[in-house]
């Protein structure tokens, strides 16, 4: 993990590196230009030569879905301490979604029109759930139990195989539990584009939610217009903002926490206290020793980890606003004040006694949230990107009569003379 302290002579450059926006590489954006020209030019066997290709898995046309009797094996074989957790955290995603669902409205405008907006659900989405190094049983829940509550009645999920053509009997059970009506054993950007443009075997669909690696956010990135995306969430980030009431034992956890996720993972540290950091850093030493996936979190702490020392947390905040980050623990005294402050955070877990890993399986909200930057034009998925916005219009004979003074105005300055004309036969009528 890289230690900057703003004494360093490069301090100033590498605080200038954490104001990010969300760019692919140039040879990421290549890559995935070329998977997806496959899958429109070759469809169903593009997807079964990438799955060979990337993940080992030798599919026919016939298997690229999970089957009844898959599902079946899945439900049998799951534990019941599973299912158990399952129900947990679907039982509070329901809950939490349910605020945040838009219903329909309407009211009278000053012209006596009734206006209004009407919410549906969209009837087939696209869940992409990551695989590979864990089966992320958590993310089939924070994606497509949204949907569920949102009441979609088409959820197709898409998660890679394993080399035997097989999906993770823990993950079926959940993307079953959390409302999947097909789940496609495709992952990468060639599942996205097949969501997105569809093949023989894939039925398109309207909205692809989930987060996945560089190429899968670019994917999407990339088709948006042939369907529509929810947000940019790629790799795993946290940011911890302490000052010197921060606990180093939590702190450390935290960062090691989303560190495990793969060695593309972000885990930074921003404090004014010199003490507490050099005590994280001790924790974050002891701590990884024990870790089963040390060798991802070595890598992540190499690659992607830093500790900041600033002079004051206006200036953490600052740098957190400029960062953008995933999960932002943030540990301060006047924390109400400084929670007013932060601007870009996808998801903001408040003192010593939150840790993100509730968020991440259990707590209600989305883990799903924005990464590399694009927490500054993204939020995190909520229920209501589920939902397809109509906006209504209903008028009387009185209404339009109070608003033709005001369109033949508007008409007259763009030279629209049949708008105006539309209006005035009504009245004349």
């Amino acid at each position: 993990m890289r230690v900057v302290t703003y004494r360093d002579r490069d301090y100033g450059a590498f605080a200038r590196s954490l104001d990010r926006r969300a760019e692919p590489a140039g040879e990421v954006r290549a890559a995935v230009e070329e998977i997806v020209a496959e899958v429109r030019r070759a469809g169903d066997r593009a997807l079964l030569d990438f799955t060979e290709r990337f993940d080992g898995a030798r599919l026919k046309a016939g298997s690229l879905f999970v089957s009844g009797e898959e599902f079946a094996e899945a439900e049998a074989a799951v534990s019941r301490e599973t299912k158990r957790a399952v129900a947990a955290a679907r039982r509070n995603i329901h809950a939490f979604a349910k605020e945040s669902l838009r219903r329909d409205w309407s009211r009278r405008n000053a012209e006596g029109a009734v206006v209004g907006e009407r919410f549906m659900p969209f009837e087939r989405v696209g869940i992409y759930v990551p695989g590979g190094k864990a089966p992320l049983v958590s993310t089939a829940l924070m994606t497509g139990a949204f949907a569920q509550a949102a009441k979609v009645p088409e959820i197709v999920a898409a998660t890679p195989a394993g080399r035997d053509g097989k999906v993770n009997a823990e993950l079926l059970y959940a993307l079953r539990r959390s409302g999947a009506t097909e789940v496609l054993k495709v992952g990468g950007a060639q599942a996205v584009a097949a969501l997105a443009l569809g093949t023989n075997k894939v039925k398109r669909v309207d909205k692809i939610f989930g987060p996945g690696n560089k190429y899968v956010v670019e994917a999407k990135r990339q088709l948006v217009g042939a369907v529509a995306i929810d947000l940019l969430p790629g790799p795993s980030e946290v940011l911890v903002v302490s000052d010197a009431s921060g606990e180093a034992a939590g702190i450390a956890a935290d960062l090691l926490a989303q560190a495990e996720h793969g060695g593309d993972s972000v885990a930074g540290f921003i404090t004014n206290s010199s003490r507490l950091l050099e005590r994280v850093r001790k924790e974050i030493e002891r701590q990884a020793a024990g870790l089963s996936r040390g060798a991802f979190v070595e890598e992540a702490l190499a690659r992607n980890g830093f500790a900041v020392l600033v002079k004051s947390i206006d200036e953490a905040i600052a740098l957190t606003n400029a960062f953008a980050p995933e999960h932002l623990s943030l540990i301060v005294r006047d924390e109400k004040r400084r929670l007013g402050q932060v601007r870009t955070a996808g998801a903001i877990y408040l003192g010593n006694d939150s840790p993100i890993a509730v968020g991440d399986f259990l707590a209600g909200p989305s883990h799903t949230l924005p990464t590399g930057g694009a927490g500054k034009s993204f939020s995190g998925l909520r229920a209501d990107q589920f939902q397809r916005r109509t906006s209504i219009v209903k008028m009387d004979a009185r209404a339009v009569a109070n608003a033709l003074p005001v369109i033949e105005e508007f008409a007259r300055i763009e030279g629209l003379d049949a708008h105006a004309a539309s209006v005035r036969l009504r009245i004349r009528r």
